[in-house]
């Protein structure tokens, strides 16, 4: 069966690309010519696997032609479905640079503590949801106003955010914005990248402060996969037509779910069980993986 590696070189590397697109290319099996997405920034090329051969492990044989380079590396099967028709994202260090909790805790003089506690769950050293009302619970009396205030100064969309998601939806994808967080930020952020949807845990207030609880039931690791199912089923989708991209443990479940699931500069046990990971690249890098030219994306 015909299988597509995609290939994507840091910016900081571009001097070098066509020898590192040249080198990796000589470790595929069965391998045709370089097709260009990006002039020595990113290119695929078909190969067909050896009886026996896994994706991992010609993965690893890949990267291990060019040691030192800053290249990802997505290797999948060929076919009409590379381009998918939904797309279901993390937002907290995926689509923004921050942890929205940890930023609120700041405000609160407890960000170290709820820090330590959000980095122990995104790696799945502990559960999603107690972990999230531990977290909560510090935050109690704090005034709701101060989420204006942390969306103004302290969150920043991460590069290619915006491009990803308009590129796809201006080819016919939905978009939903699917987060372990707040509906406080989800509606702010995915307003600013122009996702269709969105959905995250609910804080609860009384008299304009936190009261130091969150709306059950939380939505954690499964529901983040029930959602995926659920829109691609809605959407007369199979699953294999679904592109999941997050960062944390509570992402594994609808990144391994979906068609193509990217860990997007993952925790480490997230990078190994999920099917692509980017390390080195920024958003864009999802678009390329599904063969799209630089010159089709939109701003």
């Amino acid at each position: 069966m015909p299988h597509i590696a995609t290939l994507i070189c840091n910016p900081d590397c571009s001097h070098t690309g066509l020898d590192v697109m040249a080198a990796i290319t000589k470790t595929l099996p069965n391998a045709g010519a370089l097709h260009w997405l990006h002039p020595h920034l990113a290119a695929e090329v078909r190969f067909h696997p050896n009886s026996g051969e896994t994706l991992s492990g010609l993965r690893e044989r890949a990267l291990a032609a060019v040691p030192g380079q800053k290249v990802d590396i997505i290797l999948q099967k060929a076919g009409a479905t590379r381009i998918k028709r939904l797309l279901i994202a993390d937002m907290d260090s995926t689509m923004i640079g921050q942890e929205c909790i940890d930023e609120l805790a700041d405000f609160a003089g407890v960000k170290a503590q709820v820090s330590a506690i959000t980095e122990r769950a995104m790696r799945g050293e502990i559960e999603f949801e107690p972990a999230l009302r531990e977290r909560v619970a510090l935050l109690k009396g704090m005034a709701t106003a101060i989420v204006d205030e942390v969306i103004d100064k302290r969150i920043y969309l991460t590069p290619g955010a915006r491009t990803l998601v308009a590129t796809m939806k201006a080819n016919g994808a939905y978009t939903a914005l699917i987060s372990g967080g707040f509906t406080l930020f989800t509606q702010a952020i995915a307003a600013k990248i122009g996702f269709d949807y969105h959905q995250a845990n609910r804080l609860l207030t009384e008299h304009q402060r936190f009261t130091g609880e969150v709306a059950e039931p939380i939505l954690g690791r499964a529901a983040k996969r029930q959602a995926l199912e659920d829109l691609a089923t809605a959407r007369s989708l199979t699953l294999v037509e679904t592109l999941a991209v997050g960062d944390g443990a509570n992402d594994l479940d609808m990144i391994t779910r979906a068609g193509l699931g990217v860990a997007y500069h993952a925790k480490p046990a997230v990078a190994a069980a999920a099917q692509a990971s980017i390390i080195h690249n920024d958003l864009t890098a999802l678009l390329y993986a599904q063969g799209y030219h630089y010159g089709q994306f939109v701003a």
